[in-house]
């Protein structure tokens, strides 16, 4: 408002060949400047923030689908993701999405492996997501990657959180049965999960992971870097996926 205020009260015929740093003191033209650089910063983090919690959504509701009917295809979209990665990476308009893409790519080919062949075998499933870990803290201890390695924790975590559930609440039979039952069947395993979850213990534990993961998802959004934006991103979005799991559960 007050730089509005400053080009009406100057002369058209003075104004019209100065540059802004004489028309403005120095203060006025830099905060103006830092105030546009923060609002396209923000843009950018909350850009980082939806994106990550679409592209952990993908695997479950695309991917899920697409490995049980053609695996090797979902398998072999892996190279395809790295090479739109890398591609992206080359523009600087674009490196960011580039490098949010290549950390998805760690969890689009673990999720190919896991449930395309090892789908039956639950205590499988965290080693075969942490597949990309090593190259992973590979990349964060040399500062390559961070918006892609941190997404890929962040998803990674959230993973972990929700097997650990599986362990504590005795869930791992049902995991099984789902995976072995014919389609008349499904629903009768997802009743008994759902008992399972409905005792004291399994709705003590699911709020206090979930808090859990609720806490370090929040904590990260107060970062100002926009690579903890995309960690935070994927953590909370694992609540998300969970509750809509648990609610198809439920309608089933």
């Amino acid at each position: 408002m007050f730089t509005i205020l400053l080009v009406s009260l100057t002369p058209a015929s003075k104004s019209s060949n100065l540059p802004a740093s004489d028309l403005f003191p120095d203060g006025i033209t830099w905060s103006v400047a830092a105030l546009r650089d923060g609002r396209i910063a923000a843009v950018h983090h909350w850009m980082i923030f939806g994106a990550a919690i679409f592209l952990v959504s993908v695997p479950v509701f695309l991917q899920a689908p697409l490995v049980r009917l053609m695996p090797w295809m979902s398998l072999g979209l892996t190279p395809v993701l790295v090479l739109i990665g890398f591609r992206l990476l080359q523009h600087a308009k674009t490196a960011l999405w580039g490098d949010l893409l290549l950390g998805f790519t760690w969890t689009w080919l673990s999720g190919s492996i896991y449930w395309g062949w090892l789908r039956w075998e639950p205590f499988l499933h965290l080693p075969v997501e942490a597949m990309g870990l090593p190259f992973v803290l590979l990349g964060l201890w040399r500062g390559w990657g961070k918006v892609g390695n941190l997404f890929y924790l962040g998803s990674l975590l959230g993973t972990g959180v929700t097997d650990l559930y599986f362990y504590i609440v005795n869930l791992i039979p049902h995991w099984r049965g789902l995976m072995r039952a014919e389609p008349e069947q499904i629903s009768v395993v997802f009743q008994s999960a759902i008992a399972q979850m409905a005792t004291p213990w399994g709705l003590a534990w699911a709020g206090m992971l979930a808090a859990g993961l609720l806490f370090v998802s929040l904590t990260a959004l107060t970062a100002r870097q926009v690579c903890w934006w995309g960690f935070s991103g994927a953590v909370l979005s694992t609540i998300l996926v969970d509750s809509l799991f648990g609610l198809t559960a439920l309608l089933v």
